[in-house]
Formats: structure tokens, sequence, C-alpha cells
């Protein structure tokens, strides 16, 4: 099997020959150079040492050189390359407590992840797959380099690693994998949450993030994301829907594109409905005021798992808003936009399609028919250029205070009410008109 490589990678390995060492690009760019897909980076392994690694080309840096790291910078363009290893004992499920150089591949393919992962190229020797990492790739499946347990114990956020490739590639898990993922779940209490963080969000945003149903059945959201369990446990009777909360959410995530904000707003858009569940007397279930409870909910697990904060503040937005109906009228679409936000309304109406196909399909052709409406409003809204927020109206803060407008709270709210009068009538934002408007709303 022949890979192609780019020619500063056949570059390095060349060079590393050349000085009497094995190199070798290795890992997830040979994974997906065997699948037809484009490496996202090119990671060499080698039997020479970090300091000869340094000594061979000039332009390095210590990225993890305890490790046996180097960056090796090559026209500005940035390789790892890193010593052939062994792991000592890992202290705290995530990282060895030393390392130990060797001078065989095999030894450091032989404390790889999975299989697929741990498969070595180069032009000389060809493809090193050592563990059927090939044969893995065309059967679909996922399955660990030696026992899964060890690998699992070695590296806790391993077991998401394993969701996560699962959900990117759209393979099956191997049993035994699944079911040391299952004994060893609650070992993921020890993973950082900028760890579990990035690995949640590869999920979302891989082509099957309702693979997230299988992270609650291996007792993974257990650990990371209790609030998900109590989703999937909690029904939903009423003439909305057909799906429990939690199936609801994974219908609505397969049905919104993958982006990192819509697929968080829609993990997160009714987290608070077993919160404020009631049932009346039918047997119906209701879930008034969900889309706050669920806000509170999000902005607190975003908190919890290190999200930056314009990441939550957009999610946030977005699932505080998601039961909003704006009237089918310009005004109405005015008034959503400004509530919503200029930015946010396109994915605000992504969002409410995701929701609504998450739901009874019998409901789906009035609420996608009333949808439409929303977006041809909209559309010539942005079209006819009207005023949607106080950065579009026509006046500023230092027009009135130039009017005689004393500056503080009382000017902040007449810009609001100047605002109201414009989603009314967008006519009205002239510089002439908002002035005289506000000289009669202070009389």
């Amino acid at each position: 099997m022949r890979i192609i490589l780019p020619e500063k990678v056949t570059f390095l390995l060349e060079r590393l020959e050349r000085h009497g060492f094995e190199g070798y690009a290795v890992g997830g760019c040979v994974r997906d150079s065997i699948l037809g897909r484009e490496p996202s980076d090119w990671d060499i392994t080698t039997s020479a040492s970090p300091r000869q690694v340094k000594e061979i080309f000039p332009k390095t840096f210590d990225t993890g050189i305890q490790h046996g790291t180097i960056t090796v910078l090559l026209e500005k363009e940035g390789f790892e390359v890193t010593t052939y290893r062994v792991d000592g004992e890992y202290e705290d499920g995530r990282h060895p407590r030393e390392v130990r150089f060797t001078s065989q591949l095999l030894e450091d393919l032989k404390r790889r992840d999975f299989t697929i992962n741990a498969m070595a190229y180069n032009e000389t020797k060809g493809l090193v797959d050592a563990f059927g990492g090939v044969e893995d790739l065309k059967g679909g499946i996922l399955r660990c380099v030696g026992k899964a347990e060890e690998r699992f114990e070695e590296d806790a956020l391993r077991m998401m690693r394993a969701v996560r490739f699962c959900a990117q590639l759209g393979f099956s898990m191997e049993e035994k994998t699944a079911r040391a993922i299952c004994r060893l779940a609650p070992s993921l209490e020890r993973i950082s949450a900028e760890r579990i963080q990035v690995e949640l969000v590869k999920l979302l945003e891989s082509p099957h993030p309702d693979w997230i149903r299988q992270a609650w059945e291996y007792g993974i959201t257990a650990v990371i994301l209790p609030e998900f369990d109590r989703l999937m446990e909690q029904d939903q009777n009423n003439a909305h829907h057909v799906y429990s909360v939690g199936e609801h959410t994974l219908e609505t995530l397969r049905n919104v594109r993958s982006d990192k904000i819509l697929r968080l707003a829609m993990l997160f858009h009714d987290m608070g409905k077993p919160s404020i569940a009631t049932v009346d007397e039918q047997g119906i279930y209701h879930f008034r005021g969900h889309a706050a409870r669920s806000e509170v909910l999000a902005k607190q697990i975003m908190k919890r798992l290190k999200f930056d904060n314009e990441t939550l503040t957009k999610v946030c937005r977005l699932v505080q808003n998601h039961s909003l109906y704006p009237e089918t009228t310009p005004e109405g679409v005015r008034r959503a936009v400004c509530q919503v936000g200029e930015e946010l309304f396109p994915l605000f109406l992504e969002v409410k399609r995701a929701d609504i196909l998450g739901q009874n399909p019998a409901v789906w052709e009035q609420k996608l028919a009333y949808l439409d409406q929303v977006r041809q409003i909209y559309e010539e809204i942005l079209k006819r250029g009207d005023c949607l927020s106080l950065k579009g109206l026509a006046v500023t803060g230092r027009d009135l205070i130039a009017d005689g407008v004393h500056p503080g709270k009382g000017m902040g709210e007449l810009l609001e009410l100047l605002l109201d009068e414009v989603l009314k009538d967008p006519s009205r934002n002239t510089r002439e008109q908002l002035l005289e408007l506000g000289r009669k709303l202070r009389r």
C-alpha cells in the first residue's frame, strides 16, 4: 500500500534516514490517508533522540521534549517529531510518570490507543501495521491496541476518543472495547474539564453527533454530563412529541448542520425540561418556562466545562430564545431579530427548524410552513435595510446629548423607546424624526 506524502514530510523522513535514523509518518495522518481523507497534520516518529533531531534540523522548538517531542520548522510550517518511546506508569489516568526512549518502532506503536492509529509509513519500508489497523479500517471497527482495560487505565480520555472516532468515521465499537469503557467510565472524573470539552465538541461536530447516545449507554455522560442522562429518562406525552426529551434532542442534533454553536444549542435547548415537568389530569406533560431553565443549565454546564465566553454567550442566547414564535408580520419579525440578535437570527432559524424536525411528524408541515413565512419576511427586511437594533438607529447618544439630554440611565431608556418606535415603523428612522420624537417623549 502506497501513501502519497507531502513534500516536506518526505524531506523530513529522508533527512533522518541520511543521518542514520529511522523516520515514519505515524498515527492519524496514516489512518486518514488510507481512508482517502485529507490529514489535518502530519506527525513523525523516529529512532533519533530529541537531541539528535535538534542537531539534524536547524530550526526547532522544544514543544514536548520531556516526552520526546520536538517541533521542526520548515518554511514556517511546524511538524512534531517524536522519538520512539515506551511509557512508564500512569499515575493520573492521563499522563505517564516517565517515558523511556527506545530504538524499536514496534515498542512505540504498542503504546498507542487504537489499531487504526497505530500504523506508520515511510517510502523505504512502506506501511507498518502490526495490529490489524487496515483490517479494522476496512471493517469499520474501532478496537484498542492490546488489552482495552490497560489502554483506558493509562489514559481515561481515550474512552471519549473512542466514541468520538466512531462518530467521526461511522465505525462500530468492538465488543471488548465497549465493555471496558462501561467498566472504567467513572475514571473520567480525573480528566480536566478542558480535555472533556474538546472531545465533546469534536463528537458534536462529527457526522454522527447522535453518537452521544453511545456515550450515555457506556456510562460516559453520567460522569461528564449527568444532565443528559436525565434527558434520556424524561418522557414527553403530548401532541407535539413522539420521543422522550433525550431522543428528541438526538433527533435535533441529526437535523442541524455541523457547526459548534448550533450543535451545542441543540444539545442544551431542552436541558431544563426534566426539572420543571408537570403532568395534568389527562396525563399530558407540560414544560412551561423550560427555555429559561435550559438557558440557566446551559450556562452552568458550559462554565463547568470551561467554554470561552463568546461561545457560551451565543449558545445561551439561542437556547433562551428557541421557543420564541415571532408574529408573521414585518414588525413581529423585526422585534424577534432585535430580541435574538442580528448576528444570531439566521442561526435561530436553523435551531427552530431542527427543533421542529425532532417533534411529532404530524406537526411538521404546519410548523415548517410557518417558519418559511418568518424566513421570507426576514429576507425582505434585510433587503429593505430596516433598522433592527440600537446600532442601526439614525441617532446616537452623542446626538441626544447635543440635543440637551443628560447622559445616564435616562438616555439609555430614551434610546430604547426610539428603537421601539422604529421597530414599529422603519420609515421613522431618520435623524430629524428621531430627535423630534425624543423631545416629545421628554416633555
